[in-house]
């Protein structure tokens, strides 16, 4: 069977499109996750965290089961954990974790505490020098909301110990 010129064009184009509508999606891939990680813990000095297919897929399957409601609720499972949640755009990995790194300036080094009043563990969480396995998932609820969570292992934020 012979194909048209107009027939290839045509599966080119629907293809390009297809291209271009993907990359518009916030970005969150496995390496999108590590990356924005192992900026912050770079900057205070803590080795880099890697993909985890296990951890990645305990965060998978957490994500999923939040997708009917998308409760900011813990897992409360073998884990660290960190959640971020959002309306109106389609969040990236980025966006997540930047959101965590953001409690940096409410981290007192000095007292090991956050900033009377505010939340600073998401944070000490990423940068938890023990911690060296991620896994995180994405999903889209059913409310059009976005659910991001990220798992740590070994969990860090213990009391009385310092992040790095």
């Amino acid at each position: 069977m012979e194909r048209s010129p107009h027939a290839f064009l045509l599966a080119f184009l629907l293809l390009g499109l297809g291209m271009l509508i993907h990359g518009i999606h916030a970005q969150s891939s496995p390496q999108d996750f590590v990356d924005a990680h192992n900026a912050a813990r770079a900057q205070v000095g803590v080795g880099p965290i890697s993909w985890d297919d296990t951890v990645a897929a305990y965060a998978q399957n957490y994500a999923n089961q939040r997708i009917g409601d998308c409760n900011m609720i813990h897992s409360r499972g073998p884990y660290g954990e960190n959640l971020f949640g959002g309306f109106g755009k389609d969040y990236s990995a980025a966006d997540a974790v930047n959101l965590w790194i953001a409690e940096a300036s409410d981290y007192d080094y000095a007292t090991n505490t956050c900033a009377t009043g505010k939340e600073c563990r998401h944070y000490t969480q990423v940068v938890w020098r023990n911690s060296v396995r991620l896994g995180c998932a994405k999903v889209t609820c059913n409310n059009g909301a976005i659910f991001i969570t990220c798992n740590y292992d070994p969990r860090g934020n213990f009391r009385g110990e310092r992040p790095y």
